[in-house]
């Protein structure tokens, strides 16, 4: 399986999400492409001492804060790392993206290139939860 990985969204900066994608390369087996700003992810990869041949890097010039309107995202931000990490499951080169980053440019990304499936009136957002058996998920968690 191959994911896209938003490298610079975040509560916390780009370190423990670039973090995660070389771990998740190295023990799930996952190929994982990075997007953002190169000369950063290569920067975090050389300081993690990672060269792993099941990562790669997609360059994406701007970034989407926390702060910011998830609509700038659809108006102003087209090479975001968020946007053009969408893009990339819009064109086959992944199966799903992931980001840490902020949830209403994500959906908006989303909404914009991927659309909506037949059937499906508004976006929603799904989370994992434990169970005492396994784990179940919960539909529609926030960003609404």
């Amino acid at each position: 399986m191959r994911i896209a990985v938003d490298a610079m969204g975040g509560d916390y900066g780009s370190t423990p999400v670039v973090e995660g994608a070389v771990l998740a390369a190295k023990e799930l087996g996952v190929e994982v492409i990075l997007v953002g700003d190169e000369s950063h992810i290569r920067e975090q990869l050389q300081r993690l001492g990672s060269s792993h041949p099941r990562l790669t890097i997609r360059h994406a010039s701007q970034t989407v804060d926390m702060h910011e309107s998830p609509a700038l995202v659809a108006r102003k931000k087209r090479d975001s790392s968020v946007w053009v990490a969408t893009e990339l499951v819009k064109a086959g080169d992944v199966s799903a993206v992931v980001s840490a980053g902020n949830t209403g440019a994500t959906m908006v990304a989303a909404f914009f290139i991927l659309g909506m499936l037949k059937g499906v009136e508004r976006p929603a957002i799904a989370a994992t939860l434990p169970t005492l058996t396994g784990t179940a998920v919960m539909l529609d968690v926030g960003a609404t």
